[in-house]
């Protein structure tokens, strides 16, 4: 033994509405991993609902999680935009409950595969449908909950660099999590 300590790893929350959003944190936990970034995303499927709802549940899991393994450093959930709108009460508090319990939103717009598609292009779809649409059109083989293996196939650095570039809910937590600088 060489008496060398393991770095201990960075604790951040990650909300993820579904499967593929935990693909995706999970591609970005094995570029920092590459980097030499010593974190730990935990990816935490959410499921369905409107953004508040879902917001409620992530702040519950956090404090249950931290009671469990230790307190997170950052905190965060990525959420779809096109389910904003339908409840526009409830919509309003998202912001300041985000703000109260320091959760960082990355909200997708307006959806997940639109935000999969400004890593290629800086386009952004009126619709779900038009989002998948254009995807499609630069990555084929795309399909809905990729494991994040072959999301890595696809989605480098320089595909992250240019989706924070046009995304800034996006670069403010790549930039909270110590990534931005070394893509």
């Amino acid at each position: 033994m060489s008496g060398q300590r393991i770095p201990q790893r960075t604790r951040i929350y990650l909300g993820c509405e579904g499967e593929s959003e935990q693909s995706y944190g999970k591609c970005l936990n094995a570029i920092a991993d590459s980097l030499g970034l010593p974190l730990f995303l935990d990816c935490d499927v959410l499921g369905g609902g409107d953004p508040l709802s879902l917001l409620e549940l992530a702040f519950r899991r956090i404090h249950e999680r931290a009671l469990k393994r230790g307190a997170y450093l950052h905190r965060a959930i990525i959420l779809d935009a096109d389910r904003t709108g339908v409840a526009p009460v409830r919509d309003a508090r998202v912001a300041s409950l985000a703000q109260k319990h320091g959760i960082q939103l990355i909200w997708q717009r307006p959806c997940h595969e639109g935000f999969l598609l400004r890593h290629f292009a800086q386009r952004e779809p009126a619709t779900a449908t038009l989002a998948m649409d254009a995807l499609l059109r630069f990555w084929p083989e795309f399909r809905k909950n990729m494991p994040a293996i072959e999301l890595a196939a696809r989605i480098d650095r320089e595909a992250i660099r240019r989706a924070a570039a046009v995304e800034a809910d996006f670069q403010i937590f790549l930039n909270l999590i110590g990534l931005m600088d070394l893509l």
